[in-house]
């Protein structure tokens, strides 16, 4: 079968990536279209002779983050791939790519990460946060435009696979469809457990505002622990002009170093509301616990008691006083390790070529959606 990979746009890494990593792993001769893609970011794991880029490309701006983009292009972007030469498409999306326009004899499954976000749940925070005053009236408009697209886009996909139970949820909710959940990986190779500990709390995340990084770096700061950050973003300078003594950044961290700060750590912090999460595995299979806000696919990633602890309320005092109880605890690092192996990278792939499989042939039988 003739299979193409689709991508939202690869100007970053982060789990969305290393989830195309493992799919073009899976189908090795399938070119990957993407709208945007800067090999400056993620030339060191997106093998730049495989990606198919679109008009966007040449535009100055496009490479930086897409909420400074105009959205409005992105539809079309996505909508001028020509895929009518495949037998399957396979997108990962976590926004505009389950717009794909698809021949009639192509079969289109997409591996949601989440309907796009700041056109749903978190579209008044977008306004608020990143339109400017006297913009915010238009933008509200824009995004309107935006929820129409992106219905109308979703019901163009046959078939729905997705990383969580939570996501699932949001998938039937706002586009009206069903999906299969197949948890994304975690290469577990990559990590080695660990009974080092040199005291530190640890952060591994892009720094947006959703991640909820300054309520880590306020906790802290106050109860005199340490606690180290690794990634970037726009927050990069708010943030550090927040933290004081106790915070340090660490910036862009490379996969083979990233190892050695997992051991040290005390403990992975993860204060935000994920659609699943994968930091708290790379922790779990370091053996190392985490600290994680109780609510979205932390809630499936994460095991009570065993690889970590969860508090409710995303406060200063909710923080403090998981990090208290936590540090009166005591947790298996084997334990841990063991809960790690249930995200492994060789499953994923085998569950998501059987469920593409299943749905080809389903979709081939006149069964498809």
């Amino acid at each position: 079968m003739r299979v193409a990979l689709v991508h939202d746009y690869l100007t970053h890494l982060g789990g969305a990536e290393r989830v195309l990593d493992c799919l073009m792993e899976l189908y090795p001769n399938a070119p990957v279209y993407t709208m945007v893609y800067d090999h400056a970011s993620v030339g060191s794991v997106i093998d730049s002779k495989r990606i198919k880029t679109s008009f966007l490309q040449k535009m100055p701006g496009a490479k930086k983050p897409h909420r400074y983009f105009p959205l409005a292009l992105m539809p079309m972007a996505v909508e001028q791939f020509d895929l009518s030469d495949y037998d399957i498409v396979l997108s990962a999306s976590h926004s505009f790519s389950k717009g794909l326009i698809i021949s009639p004899n192509t079969m289109h499954a997409s591996y949601c990460f989440t309907p796009t976000r700041y056109a749903w749940d978190d579209s008044h925070r977008y306004v608020r946060e990143f339109a400017p005053g006297g913009m915010q009236r238009f933008a509200s408009v824009a995004l309107s435009y935006i929820r129409l697209w992106d219905y109308y886009a979703a019901q163009r996909v046959h078939m729905y696979l997705t990383l969580s139970e939570y996501v699932s949820r949001r998938i039937k909710k706002y586009y009206r469809r069903d999906s299969k959940v197949i948890a994304p990986p975690v290469d577990l190779s990559a990590f080695e457990i660990s009974n080092q500990d040199d005291g530190y709390y640890l952060i591994v995340s892009r720094l947006v505002p959703y991640k909820r990084i300054e309520l880590a770096i306020d906790v802290c700061e106050a109860m005199g622990r340490p606690l180290k950050i690794v990634g970037i973003g726009p927050e990069m300078d708010m943030l550090k002009k927040r933290a004081k003594k106790w915070t340090s950044f660490l910036g862009f961290v490379p996969d083979d170093e990233l190892l050695m700060v997992y051991r040290g750590a005390k403990a992975l912090l993860f204060p935000q509301e994920e659609d699943f999460g994968i930091t708290p595995l790379e922790a779990a299979a370091c053996g190392k616990p985490t600290i994680a806000y109780g609510a979205g696919g932390a809630l499936e990633t994460v095991a009570d008691g065993v690889s970590g602890i969860f508090f409710s309320e995303q406060t200063p005092v909710g923080v403090i006083n998981a990090i208290k109880r936590f540090e009166t605890m005591e947790f298996n690092p084997e334990k841990i390790r063991a809960h790690a192996q249930r995200f492994s990278r060789q499953g994923f792939m085998k569950s998501i070529g059987e469920a593409v499989e299943q749905g080809y042939c389903a979709w081939q039988a006149g069964e498809g959606q």
